[in-house]
């Protein structure tokens, strides 16, 4: 093995970008009457996610993270979320000279706490104004920082080691091919016009940068350094995977373009959400999505993190068609919770929904329903709407799957069932729905409000159970 192919191996193994910083939602009445969602973000996440250029994991679990350090990381007395525009103009470079500056990103980044006295080598490497270790006497990590000869801006890495591993011949590895052959260099050129630090489009000279703007540029960012990442783009959404097969991604972002503006023409926002970007983050395996997803999402195909703001999945061994209609109902959950400014819907309205699109307008149950079986259904109706997640998604496989039906049952209605009742009583209900979920923040408050009386909901049902006789089930 050459000591090229070594040192790749050694340091860049398998892809781990980082997630989606975290974000709160606030709900901004404009004073001509209009309203907003607008997302701030943790300052921190911001800094990371614009700070780390790469990070990497290996079957051992050592953990290699490759940064930039070109901003002062956020004070702890400044306020703890803003907008990325915000943000972006508060940014502090460092100064190149001052040590304390460059110890504040270090302690920032460093997996163990960093020595107060750094080290450096025996001898200064050829192309380096000066190399830096801070792991101290600590032998779980090395962390390292260099000054290219002819940049200012101070680079960092750290390793984290096996248990097993011999402290003091990764070290010596990591200075000779790491440090002296310059392997970190590889970086720059990792993807051919996929820059590290690609710049948000060009606007008019009115206009600073945008939201939008300033999330696709660190979206870009937090894959640029994968050969196995890639970025797609549309106007309102991005989509970043690791799929081996281009042509599926570029099937993918026609659908969603066509699914989104099924979903604003279904269910209508009553706010601004034009300078949000949806995200879907892909991966290749079911394997990686659950290391991924963590414990709490162990049983699922995919799922939508509105703490993160992205959608994340991953190709099933079922195929493009399986994956598609999954983020179909996803891509769902993510629209509605733009468009109701973060606050969550109830899951009879939200998985109902989510599933009518999944099922692009299928009247098939997909479980066992007889004329007979309505009469148990229809029982089951009042329980449903004022069921909270936790209710929802309790029980058994069996029963999931039929409160996702009974609940699709209620959309399907109301899209192609309550427009024909007489004198449209159910005209409004989604509407109705969405404005009370604003007002109050509570979706059982929300689903009262919608219903508006004990008779009108034994209306709803009643009517409901007609439009399924009539269908012949």
């Amino acid at each position: 093995m050459t000591a090229l192919v070594f040192a790749a191996s050694l340091f860049f193994t398998e892809p781990a970008p980082l997630d989606m910083p975290r974000a709160e939602a606030y709900f901004i009445a404009e004073p001509d009457g209009s309203r907003r969602l607008e997302d701030r973000y943790d300052v921190f996440d911001l800094w990371l996610g614009r700070a780390v250029d790469g990070r990497w994991m290996d079957d051992s679990f050592r953990v290699f993270v490759l940064a930039t350090l070109d901003a002062l990381p956020p004070a702890l007395a400044a306020a703890q979320t803003e907008t990325r525009v915000d943000y972006e103009a508060q940014r502090v470079a460092p100064e190149r000279r001052n040590d304390d500056h460059l110890a504040a990103m270090v302690d920032m980044l460093s997996p163990v706490e960093p020595a107060k006295e750094f080290e450096r080598p025996r001898q200064k490497p050829r192309g380096y104004r000066d190399v830096r270790y801070w792991q101290g006497t600590n032998t779980a990590a090395i962390v390292c920082t260099w000054l290219p000869e002819k940049s200012d801006v101070w680079r960092f890495a750290s390793w984290e080691l096996a248990d097993d591993d011999d402290f003091a011949a990764m070290l010596e590895t990591f200075q000779r091919e790491f440090i002296e052959k310059r392997e970190w260099e590889k970086l720059s050129g990792a993807k051919t016009g996929e820059s590290a630090e690609a710049k948000p489009r060009r606007r008019r000279k009115d206009e600073g940068p945008q939201e939008r703007d300033l999330l696709r540029r660190d979206l870009r960012h937090s894959v640029a350094a994968y050969e196995s990442w890639h970025m797609t783009d549309a106007d309102e959404f991005s989509v970043i995977d690791c799929l081996p097969a281009r042509g599926f991604v570029t099937s993918l972002t026609n659908d969603l373009r066509i699914m989104r503006t099924k979903y604003a023409e279904t269910v209508p926002s009553p706010i601004n959400v034009s300078n949000t970007l949806s995200v879907a983050r892909i991966y290749s395996n079911r394997e990686d999505y659950l290391e991924a997803a963590g414990d709490d999402m162990q049983w699922s195909a995919a799922y939508w993190n509105p703490g993160r703001r992205e959608l994340v999945a991953y190709l099933p061994v079922q195929g493009e068609q399986q994956l598609l209609r999954t983020i179909r109902h996803e891509a769902f959950h993510q629209y509605l919770s733009y468009a109701c400014s973060m606050m969550s819907a109830a899951p009879w309205f939200n998985e109902g929904y989510a599933q009518y699109f999944e099922d692009v307008d299928d009247a098939d149950w997909r479980i066992a329903v007889t004329a007979e079986d309505l009469n148990r259904l229809e029982d089951m109706l009042l329980p449903l709407v004022l069921m909270d997640y936790s209710q929802f998604y309790d029980g058994t496989d069996a029963e999931r799957r039929l409160k996702y039906r009974l609940a699709w049952s209620i959309a399907f209605f109301i899209e192609n069932g309550a427009p024909k009742v007489r004198f449209r009583p159910f005209e409004n209900l989604k509407k109705d729905y969405i404005d009370a979920l604003l007002k109050t923040r509570d979706m059982r408050k929300a689903t009262g409000a919608a219903f508006g009386s004990t008779d009108k909901f034994k209306n709803f049902v009643s009517e409901w159970k007609k439009f399924w006789l009539r269908r012949g089930l």
